[in-house]
């Protein structure tokens, strides 16, 4: 891209977010209210429901974030176009012409164990507590998730990561207010029990202390209030004026648009004497858990990381202000599908060459490599959610953690973007972080062609798409998949009910090839796209596995 033309479109005001001009195919589900078990293995038997809500963004219209209600039905294979990519064959009049399989796979576990026993009786020095000679090893129940990972200090060390948290932000002990109410109705008790009975009662505490602080993190949430006024809003949507200040600090300069569940404003920090990134969460509950969510996880992704060296968005400040919680970011330039799709309009220069493109997989690798070895799934990586840095140095930062979970949360059944699904999350089977490994083969080859590779189009289209360009899934994949009866017959043949018709129709998926649809000459980089793009997450490289691969390595200079 020329240099007139890059500052052509810095002039349209992204910084980070485009306008609400077009929508992206991109659509994004999340939210099942069941759970699935950790595991350690590809497909073990667990615990998940379906009918879960469903929630996505407007992909055009964020810096970071997703959300708006959507609709995952399938659609009429009329309104999918000509080019399906597969052929139909009706099979009967009726859907009970076709027998499925009825899988009851997962035992669901309901309900976590009490974390700990609440205590009828306090000491009298709290404060002797914290200097006791008591050790307890702490058993997980392996569904809270542990913030501090101080266990894990030793090895982030080993990795090269810097452990430098945040300031502390309170001691847990000051949080509760122990007292000793004395005896009930002025009941004695013998002395020499009494003393037993309170060193136990001492020790009890001290752990269920100790045992707390290991298990969960406290951060302060500033809430910022006029004097002598309550702070009832009426309106859901905080009013955006340029040129005022938020909370005596944030200067408006920039509108940059409007997601489902937030606004989001360019503004001067008038304390650090920088730009930044404002964004303004609706006064809705849903959507205020959501970005606590993303605070968490950006806090903690960037604890680790404070010399700023994995790709990951840089968390400034949150507090609460008129009923809103605004979260304060870098500012970054587009994301890579508003550029792209400014670069083909404009009929600039290509911007997203193969050596570009490299260096975007290196840096979003990087990124996953770092994120995975905290033991977090990204769960909704795509073109919308990276993010440009410098444009002359083809410099990206990875955003939008609202949707990433723990490998110890209850994984949720609906996640990642449709377009940028893995198959084992789409069959319903166990998932770990492997699935953004193959949302990344999925944008890359997106951004060499300039069109998705696998479109917003119902969910088994996509899965006759998917098996004609890279290949049949693997047997045990439709076995212990949980939605495999939705998309295959009992003999596992993909099939679709008619709307119009009432009938059911085979789909047969037309022979290709990853190689043809790319139409690229550089073997090497069709090689890693189909590294990154295996059916079955087992065959898939891990992040640090992919980060070797030779066409990483190669010069095109």
């Amino acid at each position: 891209m020329s240099i007139e033309a890059e500052k052509k479109f810095g002039m349209r005001g992204i910084g980070g977010l485009g306008g609400n001009e077009d929508s992206h195919e991109h659509v994004s589900d999340t939210g099942c209210e069941g759970c699935a078990e950790n595991y350690s293995c590809s497909y073990p038997l667990c615990g998940c429901c379906s009918d879960g809500s469903k929630k996505a963004r407007d992909p055009s219209s964020t810096v970071y974030g997703r959300y708006q209600i959507m609709d995952d039905h399938t659609e009429t294979l009329d309104e999918c176009g000509d080019d399906f990519g597969f052929q139909l064959k009706q099979v009967g009049a009726h859907e009970k012409d076709v027998v499925l399989e009825g899988k009851a796979l997962h035992d669901v576990n309901q309900g976590d164990e009490k974390e700990f026993q609440m205590l009828n009786s306090f000491p009298h020095d709290v404060g002797a507590l914290a200097n006791a000679d008591t050790t307890h090893d702490r058993k997980s129940n392996g569904k809270l998730i542990d913030y501090n990972v101080d266990n894990d200090d030793e090895e982030l060390r080993k990795e090269g990561y810097n452990i430098q948290p945040f300031p502390e932000e309170g001691d847990a002990d000051d949080a509760y207010q122990l007292e000793d109410y004395g005896p009930i109705n002025g009941d004695s008790q013998d002395l020499g029990a009494t003393h037993i009975e309170e060193e136990d009662s001492e020790t009890n505490v001290y752990l269920a202390l100790r045992n707390f602080q290991k298990e969960y993190e406290i951060f302060d949430l500033r809430i910022i209030h006029r004097k002598n006024r309550t702070g009832f809003e009426e309106n859901k949507d905080f009013p955006v004026v340029l040129n005022s200040v938020v909370a005596g600090r944030y200067y408006i300069t920039e509108y940059l648009g409007s997601a489902a569940f937030s606004k989001v404003v360019q503004a001067h920090d008038l304390q650090m004497g920088m730009d930044i990134c404002l964004k303004i969460i609706k006064n809705d509950k849903d959507f205020f858990d959501q970005s606590l969510d993303e605070i968490k996880l950006l806090k903690f992704v960037n604890k680790y990381d404070p010399a700023d060296e994995h790709h990951i968005l840089r968390l400034y400040d949150y507090f609460y202000y008129h009923e809103h919680l605004f979260i304060v970011t870098e500012l970054l330039r587009a994301n890579l599908y508003e550029f792209q799709k400014y670069n083909q309009e404009s009929g600039s220069e290509v911007y997203f060459t193969l050596p570009r493109i490299q260096a975007i997989a290196r840096q979003c690798l990087e990124a996953l490599v770092y994120l995975h070895h905290l033991r977090i799934i990204h769960c909704d990586l795509k073109p919308e959610n990276i993010l440009i840095k410098s444009y002359s140095r083809c410099e990206i930062k990875v955003i939008d953690l609202g949707s990433s979970c723990f490998l110890l949360d209850n994984l949720s059944l609906y996640v990642q973007s449709r377009s940028y699904r893995a198959p084992e999350v789409i069959l319903g089977l166990p998932y770990d972080q492997k699935i953004d490994i193959w949302s990344l083969g999925c944008i890359l080859a997106e951004l060499y062609t300039g069109d998705v590779l696998f479109p917003n189009e119902p969910v088994v289209m996509m899965l006759a798409r998917m098996i004609g360009i890279i290949g049949p899934i693997d047997m045990e994949m439709l076995v212990l998949g949980q939605e495999t009866p939705k998309y295959f017959t009992d003999d596992y043949d993909l099939y679709h009910k008619n709307e119009v018709t009432d009938q059911i129709e085979f789909l047969i998926p037309e022979k290709s090839s990853l190689e043809s649809h790319l139409q690229a000459s550089d073997t090497k980089f069709v090689d890693f796209l189909s590294y990154l793009l295996q059916i079955n997450p087992r065959r898939r490289p891990t992040a640090s596995e992919a980060l070797q691969h030779q066409w990483l390595s190669f010069s095109y200079q």
